[in-house]
């Protein structure tokens, strides 16, 4: 989550088309398995984060063409020893293989650029993949929406169609999907190269890019993701990326928020993630715990001489 952004309003607004899709598909946010929890975050008031439900596994619903239905209001697991908000996770010592090129581009990100999503800016994929927060899905038979807290979305097209030829760059990329058995497969190229980071830690991406998520939901209350991210501008190599979120509590879901209105202190915000420490979390040079709500604007003001 980027600094100087409140999270005591975290909310998110669906968009007109994506009210049209969760008409179309009926889609509010499903009841969860018995004995679901959610752990509320510090400070904050709105329970972000859930936990492993107990009670017995319930199968996975389908829809009318027998897909796993992926519709839900979905909060990311704790996973103990691997850093949130770090898309090199699963990599030994959090290091991402990057290219002369990307150990250019990261000393830039975190030398010379303000954090995009503490302008307002959207966060795109993967780092929305690698967000400590909840998300949203809305499935139908042609198109599926995803959701996000920062007042997004991005909506693949399961109907057969190719990658555009030259796809104008975008933050979410220009994906693709289609269903392979159980898996929604999302191909994605046409990303944007500049005003985008690949994740909370400045960690680089450019527009030769090519994300391939593989989402599943194995029972009611879970839904995975294996990501493949190949960028050879930055990275010597594919690199992988898993996460798993349980299903939210009857009632929760996703509601407006608005980035610029909270974004109070956006002009003093410097450039990079902060200090990252070894556990890979970024942040590790805030010396004492923050405040649960910014100050005030007024706090801001420049005394007149």
């Amino acid at each position: 989550m980027s600094r100087g952004r409140s999270t005591a309003n975290l909310v998110s607004r669906a968009s007109g088309v994506a009210a049209a899709l969760l008409i179309a598909a009926g889609a509010l946010a499903q009841p969860a398995p018995p004995h679901a929890k959610s752990v509320e975050v510090e400070g904050d008031g709105a329970t972000l984060q859930g936990t492993e439900p107990t009670g017995p596994a319930r199968a996975a619903p389908r829809d009318a063409a027998g897909h796993p239905d992926l519709t839900g209001y979905w909060k990311p697991l704790r996973e103990p020893g691997k850093p949130g908000g770090n898309i090199g996770k699963d990599l030994p010592g959090f290091k991402l293989p990057l290219t002369p090129a990307g150990e250019a581009a990261l000393k830039h990100n975190r030398t010379e650029t303000i954090d995009p999503e503490a302008l307002c800016i959207l966060g795109g994929i993967p780092r929305h993949d690698a967000s400590g927060l909840p998300f949203e899905v809305l499935q139908t038979p042609r198109r599926i929406a995803f959701l996000y807290l920062y007042s997004t979305h991005r909506f693949i097209p399961v109907d057969g169609r190719k990658h555009e030829p030259d796809p104008e760059p975008r933050f979410f990329g220009n994906p693709v999907g289609e269903w392979q058995g159980d898996t929604l497969i999302i191909d994605t190229v046409g990303f944007k190269d500049e005003k985008i980071w690949l994740d909370e830690n400045a960690d680089p991406q450019s527009d030769a890019m090519h994300a391939v998520e593989r989402w599943t939901r194995p029972d009611a209350a879970h839904i995975h993701l294996e990501l493949l991210v190949d960028d050879k501008k930055f990275y010597t190599r594919p690199f992988t990326f898993s996460r798993t979120w349980v299903l939210g509590e009857l009632g929760e879901g996703l509601t407006e928020y608005s980035c610029a209105e909270n974004n109070v202190d956006a002009k003093h915000i410097g450039p990079g993630p902060g200090a990252i420490g070894a556990d890979g979390n970024r942040g590790a040079d805030i010396p004492k715990r923050l405040p649960d709500n910014p100050p005030p604007p007024e706090f801001y003001e420049t005394p007149k001489r």
